[in-house]
């Protein structure tokens, strides 16, 4: 049995706008690949595009779209059909059995009711290969549809290929923003039978033209068999480039060759981890989250002639040399997935931050959130996390001299666009705070802005440059202007010092983000000990802390004005105040064992592994977010978490398996075991490493990667003591 076989795509897409169990796409495609598959249902839900209950579908997409907040681009649909020609997403659509239709990381296969026909597809990086089985060889055809944006169309019948380009996007694009893609079937066409439709789904009797959302019809002469291969190349460079593309991943190999490549990509990715139980289910949610964890970032670059990684840059619309990494969010994976590939995958995290370093030069700044260009979602410029923790635990493949400038650019000057750099820098490094009178979310990008300081400090260090050092180190402490002790939380402050009106710790937004005070104060992952001073010291802290987990999970809207999706996932986890479906929560948990408390860790941990995830359509406990939440499981399952990233260690948690083992990329083992391990033994007697007693709260990133055991002694108790 492969690690495959325990991976469910669907995990986490029983979703809406109001409510998520996870927001996720159930995608075909190759770890971090470029071009992603995914089947749509309802084309009219926007960015909900595809919902698990559905029975009707509208065929197969090509997304790039990395949150159902962010929007798509480059995106279009396709549907072998027969019969009538039936053009509007509505009317082409086809019933299917959803326990029949296989959705697989590497594997994509229905059967269209209506039409009589299978559709089969298996990826490459950038293309894809597609097999159609027609039951009656007449009137077949296959549509491709661009959603949105300008589009040009061509018919190459003498080559047997369709080609052209959509414009289609959400944001974040230049002018000249294209994805070009190029159709090679493998029978003749049906020229009579073919042609192009406009945006109203109109036949234009043509088979060439440009315009608003133009898709083609293409009449295939299948043969007795019922049997048609397409071969799908994509490119952002050129259509020239996409035909490379298509040559170079596909060329003339077979849909089983291609198949099976893409099966041992994804088995040798989610193998970096061994995971034993004889808990299957467990198995399924843990390599569920690993699929998650390898989806994003997307590869953006691609390889020239002479087999040169180039770009085109969706910051200055040119092509340029070197990786690009986009449709990714800094603000999430900086706390999760990023440092969890700082262990399993250094190589590509070195690539990553090239990239993201090539981002800062091609458009002046470096990224916060990404897709394809800089969309500024979320408070904060947290690749200053991303990086420091990259630097600090030596991992290498990037220019940290031109990074390190990119970092201090955003710390120290203003930009003129306030979708760049720290958004009211002037103001924050005159008063140490962003004003609440002046800003929104003013509580929440002023700790976001402190911890990057406290990064970017870390990083100076590394680099030897001392005197950076002490000055951002001073800044790092600026979180204290905003604790303010009459209340006991973070609050919002007024550029004159006064404090925001009217606070309630109950009330979600103004000063925070996508949250309130219970959830927004706890921002200083670098000085909880410096956290608890405020607080009365580190028994009054866990105090607080205990507070929090077992305060009855009720909200007021605030600012929003409605219940958003965030709102109702908390309460609905009853969890107290811990909002697990938000990133700023994922760590609180952890604070115990960082105040040495170990077993409250431990206890509150594994109560959310066991109550809130699983391999299963409803199975994430909120916005899973670009694998950040399916890095939290992986993390939270093997026992360790990264409390403070810009620090190189990381904080004792409650090991959900038996045994675990990693393999590193330098060619060690790191193997967690958990001795009378169970569902209910969920605290560690005692924890050892190497063989060796080991009394610390955590375990250092240099320890690990040089290989070794941690065991865990299990037991059961009856309290969190």
């Amino acid at each position: 049995m492969g690690w495959l076989d325990y991976v469910n795509p669907l995990q986490g897409t029983e979703s809406d706008f109001r409510y998520s169990h996870g927001n996720t796409l159930p995608l075909t495609a190759m770890p971090f690949g470029m071009a992603a598959w995914c089947p749509q249902t309802y084309e009219a839900g926007g960015t909900w595009f595809f919902h698990p209950r559905h029975r009707h579908l509208e065929g197969i997409r090509l997304t790039h779209q990395p949150s159902p907040w962010i929007g798509d681009y480059g995106h279009l649909t396709l549907l072998p059909q027969t019969g009538p020609l039936l053009l509007s997403p509505g009317s082409r659509s086809s019933s299917f059995k959803t326990e029949e239709m296989q959705v697989f990381p590497h594997y994509f296969d229905v059967f269209l009711q209506r039409y009589r026909t299978r559709l089969e597809l298996t990826p490459t990086e950038r293309c894809a290969a597609i097999r159609i089985t027609f039951a009656e060889r007449q009137q077949n055809r296959l549509i491709i549809a661009p959603l949105k944006g300008e589009s040009h169309i061509t018919f190459q019948p003498d080559k047997r290929r369709i080609t052209g380009y959509t414009r289609g996007h959400t944001a974040g694009v230049p002018d000249n923003f294209a994805m070009y893609f190029v159709f090679q079937f493998d029978r003749d066409f049906h020229m009579e039978e073919s042609g192009i439709f406009n945006g109203d789904y109109q036949p234009l009797e043509t088979h060439e033209g440009t315009g608003e959302r133009l898709g083609a019809y293409v009449g295939i002469a299948a043969p007795e068999s019922g049997i048609v291969g397409v071969k799908c190349g994509t490119s952002f460079i050129s259509g020239e480039q996409a035909l490379l593309n298509l040559n170079r991943e596909i060329g003339d190999d077979s849909f089983g060759e291609i198949l099976n490549r893409a099966e041992a990509s994804w088995e040798e990715r989610l193998g970096r981890i061994v995971a034993e139980s004889a808990d299957e289910e467990n198995l399924r949610t843990f390599y569920s989250c690993m699929y998650r964890i390898c989806l994003f970032p997307r590869t953006w670059h691609e390889y020239n002639e002479q087999n040169e990684k180039i770009h085109y840059s969706p910051f200055n619309g040119s092509i340029c040399q070197g990786p690009m990494y986009s449709d990714i969010g800094l603000w999430d994976v900086y706390r999760t997935s990023l440092p969890l590939y700082s262990i399993l995958f250094p190589s590509l995290l070195g690539e990553i931050m090239q990239a993201w370093t090539l981002a800062y030069k091609e458009s002046g700044w470096l990224p916060k959130w990404l897709s394809p260009g800089e969309r500024s979602a979320m408070p904060g410029t947290l690749i200053d996390a991303a990086a420091a923790d990259a630097v600090v635990k030596g991992i290498g493949g990037f220019d940290t001299e031109v990074l390190y400038e990119g970092l201090l650019k955003h710390a120290d000057r203003p930009s003129v666009d306030e979708k760049l750099g720290r958004r009211g820098l002037e103001l924050y490094l005159q008063q140490g705070y962003l004003p609440h009178d002046r800003f929104h979310e003013s509580v929440s990008n002023t700790l976001d802005y402190v911890y990057g300081d406290f990064c970017i400090a870390q990083m100076a260090k590394t680099l030897g440059k001392m005197d950076d050092y002490e000055r951002f180190m001073a800044r790092a402490q600026n979180y204290k202007l905003l604790f303010d002790p009459t209340v006991g939380f973070m609050r919002g402050r007024n550029e004159d010092g006064t404090w925001q009106e009217a606070f309630d710790p109950l009330e979600w937004g103004n000063p925070f983000c996508e949250g309130g005070a219970w959830q927004g104060s706890w921002a200083v992952p670098h000085d909880f000990p410096g956290l608890a001073g405020l607080m009365g010291g580190e028994e009054a802290f866990v105090q607080r802390l205990d507070q929090l987990m077992t305060e009855e999970p009720v909200f007021k809207v605030g600012s929003y004005g409605l219940e958003i999706h965030e709102m109702s996932e908390m309460a609905s986890a009853d969890l107290g105040q811990f909002a697990i479906s938000n990133q700023p929560s994922f760590h609180i948990p952890y604070i115990f064992a960082r105040l040495g408390v170990l077993s409250k860790t431990q206890y509150w941990v594994r109560k959310t592994m066991t109550e809130l995830f699983s391999s299963q359509m409803d199975g994430l406990p909120g916005d899973e977010d670009n694998g950040s939440m399916g890095a939290w499981f992986i993390w939270s399952a093997i026992g360790l978490y990264p409390l403070s990233p810009g620090i190189p260690e990381y904080v004792l948690g409650s090991p959900l398996f038996d045994k675990v083992t990693i393999q590193l990329e330098n060619g060690q083992q790191w193997i967690i075991e958990a001795e009378n391990n169970s569902p209910a033994n969920v605290y560690s007697k005692s924890v050892h490493w190497n063989g060796s007693l080991w009394e610390h709260h955590s375990l250092s990133h240099d320890e690990i990667v040089k290989g070794g055991a941690l065991n865990f002694c299990m037991f059961s108790g009856t309290d969190q003591s």
